[in-house]
């Protein structure tokens, strides 16, 4: 009994420090995750170049230090706002296209709707992303982070546009339909960030079916009209 309490007593240091570990690294989590919502918030709201890591600590009412030590300069911190959003949104398409079963023309249509899901198409974030799509050009590091993140999607895309056009003889490039596809979604963004007044996320995704059935009228009603969802 006693060399059993013994052997507990050893092991409790450790386990305590290793639960100390966790609490640090979950700590850490949850305050560069505040720092990268702050960041997106300050660049809906003052855009990029107006962005200053002061912003960040005030708008996430965090000492200016704090975001120093986690991020050390505004362009490590912008970069992981980039790729926290380019995280979320892959995680958001990828679990709609599983939703969406086996079938092409459901895994097509449901990569569409959710690019007008509310917890991805808002003001927010739209804005967010147009920020940073802004200084692509002049910024390798981003220009290399979208590009890898993008060809992935592109190529979902590109297949299924190419399953659907063998299945059904239809007479386009798979390539260049997947082109015209993605640069409807992407321009539908912009109205939306840009506040046009007969753009909304529902007449959004209505417009998208809609393109959806002239581009694979086979595949989709004429009229494939739905409603973004609350």
């Amino acid at each position: 009994m006693k060399t059993a309490e013994a052997r507990q007593a050893r092991l409790e240091p450790a386990r305590k420090n290793e639960s100390e570990k966790r609490g640090r690294k979950a700590s850490k989590e949850v305050r560069q995750l505040q720092l990268i919502e702050a960041t997106i918030d300050s660049l809906a709201k003052r855009g990029y170049s107006e962005t200053t890591m002061a912003d960040v600590a005030d708008g996430a009412g965090l000492s200016r230090g704090i975001v120093n030590f986690h991020f050390e300069s505004k362009e490590k911190l912008l970069i992981a706002t980039l790729q926290h959003m380019y995280d979320e949104y892959s995680a958001h398409w990828r679990n709609a296209l599983q939703k969406a079963g086996d079938d092409p023309a459901h895994q097509l249509q449901a990569l569409v709707a959710a690019d007008f899901d509310r917890s991805i198409c808002n003001k927010r974030k739209l804005a967010a992303w147009c920020a940073f799509w802004g200084e692509a050009k002049s910024r390798p590091t981003y220009q290399a982070l979208s590009s890898a993140r993008d060809a992935v999607y592109q190529t979902i895309f590109i297949d299924l546009c190419a399953t659907l056009r063998q299945s059904s003889g239809y007479a386009y490039e798979p390539q260049v339909m997947a082109l015209a596809l993605s640069a409807m979604l992407e321009g539908l963004w912009l109205r939306l960030m840009m506040g046009t007044e007969d753009t909304t996320r529902e007449t959004a995704l209505q417009a998208a079916n809609e393109f959806l059935a002239a581009a694979f009228p086979r595949h989709y009603p004429s009229k494939t009209a739905g409603a973004a969802e609350p």
